[in-house]
């Protein structure tokens, strides 16, 4: 008689704990809603992803390997230059491998782990938090060099650009950190990600309770990176203008100009993109409109970077047309 009367708990505690593992499976694997585009359309975009992705990882690696064995490039610019292109391999390497194994699978098997989710989320606003940080250092490289040419060795010492690399490295860690923190702490009563990717919007969006505090945070997070970004830079072009105004060195003013030109190409490039998302994320209710601008943030700067900045600079230039110019003689 204990049997039988033990055994309708016994079963019930079984349920109950296979209730509770589906429960728990259900809410640590999730759904990411991904590209959504024609089934004859896949391979295109897929191949298009590819050639991209393979573009950026050579063309940055090269400039990396470039600027460290030759002896000539380990200038202060060339220095802090070299934190766009690992920046650019982080936050193309964290979207692209994954929305191309999207494509080419079901959209109803399109699974990612949370743990897989929070890190992708993580790894892709420290890129975009990095891009601003580190175009602010390099502006500031820029002001001294064009403004205090003088003082520029004093001033740009190999002290100073470590500190202005960890400081922007750093900075963007220490506010993406308790940005995602913010979202982590959420329980999440949803399990489908509406977006081509994981960020902090996507993880906050699965959870019931009140997010009112991660809203505050991201909003002044936000507002504070981009101001002091966008007057940063600002600030530094219009002293650049004013000292090419002065100057008669025609020179030196069409080379100021050249350097400031490809720098603020890029800038406003990752601007408009960084902007079209946040407007975008907080307006708009359809998901689709918000793909074309988050892909173009992820693959439009890391492509043109090392185009801009490697042939704009004369040492990498001249280094580029000689490695063709012997590839081609010994082809021949």
């Amino acid at each position: 008689m204990l049997f039988w009367k033990t055994q309708p708990c016994t079963v019930m505690y079984v349920l109950f704990r296979s209730q509770m593992d589906n429960l728990t499976f259900r809410y640590s694997i999730l759904l990411m809603e991904g590209l959504q585009i024609t089934h004859l359309s896949n391979h295109l975009a897929f191949m298009l992803f590819l050639l991209a992705y393979i573009f950026i990882i050579v063309s940055n690696i090269g400039i990396l390997i470039q600027i460290s064995v030759e002896k000539r490039l380990h200038q202060p610019m060339h220095i802090l230059f070299c934190n766009l292109p690992l920046n650019d391999l982080l936050g193309t390497t964290v979207l692209l491998p994954r929305l191309m194994s999207h494509i080419s699978t079901d959209p109803s098997e399109r699974y990612i782990t949370y743990v897989e989710c929070v890190m992708q989320a993580f790894i892709g606003h420290v890129y975009g938090t990095a891009s601003h940080t580190i175009l602010m250092i390099m502006a500031f490289d820029r002001y001294v060099a064009i403004c205090n040419p003088l003082r520029y060795p004093t001033i740009m010492s190999n002290n100073m650009v470590v500190k202005l690399s960890a400081g922007a490295w750093g900075a963007a860690v220490v506010l993406v950190g308790i940005l995602i923190g913010l979202s982590v702490r959420l329980s999440h009563c949803r399990s489908v990600i509406q977006n081509l990717f994981c960020d902090n919007a996507s993880l906050f969006k699965l959870s019931c309770e009140n997010t009112m505090i991660n809203n505050v945070y991201g909003l002044t997070f936000t507002v504070v990176l981009l101001t002091s970004s966008l007057g940063s830079v600002v600030f530094t072009y219009l002293r650049i203008v004013m000292v090419c105004f002065k100057s008669k060195n025609k020179a030196t003013n069409s080379k100021a100009i050249k350097t400031c030109s490809a720098h603020l190409a890029v800038y406003i490039i990752m601007m408009v993109s960084g902007f079209t998302i946040i407007f975008l994320h907080r307006f708009s209710a359809s998901s689709e409109s918000r793909h074309l601008p988050s892909i173009m943030f992820h693959v439009i700067p890391p492509s043109l970077n090392p185009i801009i900045y490697g042939l704009q600079a004369k040492e990498i230039r001249q280094r580029l047309f000689k490695l063709f110019y012997k590839s081609k003689v010994n082809s021949m």
